[in-house]
């Protein structure tokens, strides 16, 4: 009985696997949701995911949820292409929870409308470095550090010496540089013009309703609002489900949602226990005041 369950297992496992690649799910129409929380950094699999969605024909609109407070520039820029690219194709809507401030602002700046609580912290267009500065404290403890460098710029910014004239200025070209690329995103997100984005990109932080006002959000509301709005602009029926875009694997989401009372009943019948799979689970982790 038992190397018949695995057979079984194993048959199912691979007509999942042959499904995927030729492109057919299992799920019919749904609103697929991205949840983007913590700290946002490079994540090639989530983007890769993120982007399917716009082939997947299941997928009627993409709904993305945000709590988090930014995270580098090419990890929020590499997200912010993501949705970008699904954006071109259909419905995207943006929903600010406490906060979506910088790398948190700029992922949302795609969408088609955005959606943010009154007391939401947002905006925060910017961009810094910071490096630390050792040499008071390795002075004090007599000891010094020398370094070889095959130019004067090599050892900017350094833990062990100040930066010097010319290195800030180079290390200053680089924030301005990103920070340029981050005014343009929301210039094209927003349909604003880039010298309006840069009066309000002085780094500073807004609250929804000050954000609404100046145009970097469109709607007070949360999901709620953002279902009504994609049914009454854009046709997607609030009756469809949501589904959370993951990385987990199609065999394990295959397993854990539609096709688990399938492999329960086989498992049962294996070791003659109740055991179910069930799906991954993200934990976020709220920022408060």
């Amino acid at each position: 009985m038992f190397w018949r369950s695995f057979a079984v297992i194993a048959v199912l496992a691979a007509i999942l696997v042959a499904l995927h690649r030729n492109g057919i799910g299992l799920a019919g129409a749904h609103v697929a949701k991205l949840s983007v929380s913590g700290i946002i950094t490079d994540d090639e699999r989530l983007d890769d995911a993120v982007e399917k969605l716009a082939d997947d024909n299941s997928v009627k609109a993409l709904i993305v949820s945000i709590d988090s407070p930014g995270g580098s520039v090419a990890g929020g820029e590499s997200l912010h292409d993501a949705i970008a690219h699904v954006a071109e194709k259909k419905p995207v809507v943006a929903v600010m929870g406490g906060v979506a401030a910088s790398a948190g602002y700029m992922v949302a700046v795609p969408a088609d409308r955005i959606f943010a609580r009154a007391a939401t912290l947002t905006g925060s267009i910017g961009v810094l470095l910071e490096t630390p500065d050792f040499s008071g404290l390795l002075g004090k403890l007599g000891i010094d550090a020398d370094t070889l460098v095959s130019g004067p710029l090599k050892n900017q910014p350094s833990f062990t010496h100040p930066l010097s004239p010319e290195g800030r200025a180079v290390l200053q070209g680089l924030v301005m540089d990103m920070y340029n690329q981050f005014v343009a995103m929301v210039a094209a997100g927003r349909h604003m013009d880039p010298d309006k984005v840069r009066q309000l990109g002085d780094g500073r932080a807004y609250t929804g309703v000050q954000a609404l006002r100046l145009g970097l959000v469109d709607q007070i509301g949360g999901e709620h609002a953002a279902r009504a709005w994609l049914a009454s602009a854009k046709g997607v029926a609030a009756s469809l489900p949501v589904e959370d875009v993951t990385t987990d694997s199609f065999a394990l989401r295959a397993f854990a949602g539609s096709l688990a009372p399938i492999f329960d009943t086989l498992w049962k019948i294996v070791i003659s226990q109740s055991v179910s799979l069930d799906g991954g689970w993200a934990i976020w982790q709220r920022f408060g005041g």
